[in-house]
């Protein structure tokens, strides 16, 4: 028969044991917390917009990664009596139930919330934003917004690199124009449906003229089953004076 744990030796695990079990926890809980402070404390949408687009899944990853450590910790700080042998085996059983939790955890994060994620990022995008002097701005469409971007601005939305979003107060004529990668989200797969489809790589099949529209390809993979697509693409014709790159 395995030999007991002595008392004293297993009075010590159990009380630092569980101490550093709710310390890491609690830095879980710390950084849950501060995620969702950092969002209630941003008013800007666009600003809200960014932080939850680069950082929500990553934070909320951390966080419950490290609550899931210190609930195993403390699950194994909880027995008064045991042996080497179940000390082992306890300790290995809820590990390996942690790495299920988490590996459950980690693929809702990458497969299912980034349609949450999207949602909110749409709302955030187009809700009305306000002038400085309290009115609701207005939306420009891609016709309109060209008078405010410059060559350059335009130059990266025809490459489907950068959309622009140009929000006007009509009547004061004060404008913002917020900044958006194009090439950023996930599209949905058309083969497992989940929203894992990125663009591998982009190529210019024929360049835009003064007379002619241009063409760009775009080519495409799934992160979670392999799907490959590509998709064509129109560039707006030159408009003249413009050099071709």
């Amino acid at each position: 028969m395995t030999d007991p744990i002595s008392p004293e030796l297993l009075n010590n695990w159990n009380t630092y044991g569980g101490y550093l079990a709710m310390a890491v926890a609690g830095v879980g809980v710390l950084i849950l917390l501060g995620h969702y402070l950092k969002l209630l404390a941003t008013s800007d949408f666009k600003t809200r917009y960014d932080y939850i687009n680069m950082h929500e899944i990553n934070m909320l990853w951390n966080g419950a990664l490290l609550i899931i450590v210190g609930g195993t910790l403390y699950f194994n700080t909880m027995f008064s009596e045991s042996t080497w042998l179940w000390f082992f085996v306890r300790l290995f059983m809820s590990s390996m139930f942690a790495v299920i939790l988490g590996v459950i955890i980690q693929n809702v994060l990458k497969f299912y919330y980034p349609f949450f994620i999207e949602k909110r990022l749409k709302k955030l995008r187009y809700t009305p934003r306000t002038s400085p002097d309290g009115r609701k701005m207005k939306l420009l469409s891609e016709e309109e917004e060209d008078v405010y971007l410059d060559e350059g601005m335009q130059a990266e939305e025809d490459a489907f690199s950068v959309d622009y979003d140009v929000w006007i107060d009509e009547e004061s004529g004060f404008t913002k124009i917020e900044k958006y990668n194009g090439r950023l989200h996930a599209l949905q797969c058309s083969n497992c449906n989940y929203q894992t489809l990125k663009v591998d790589r982009e190529e210019v099949i024929q360049t835009a003229t003064e007379t002619e529209e241009g063409e760009l390809m775009k080519y495409y993979s799934c992160g979670y089953c392999g799907h490959k697509e590509r998709k064509s693409f129109k560039i707006a014709m030159l408009k003249a004076g413009e050099a071709t790159t």
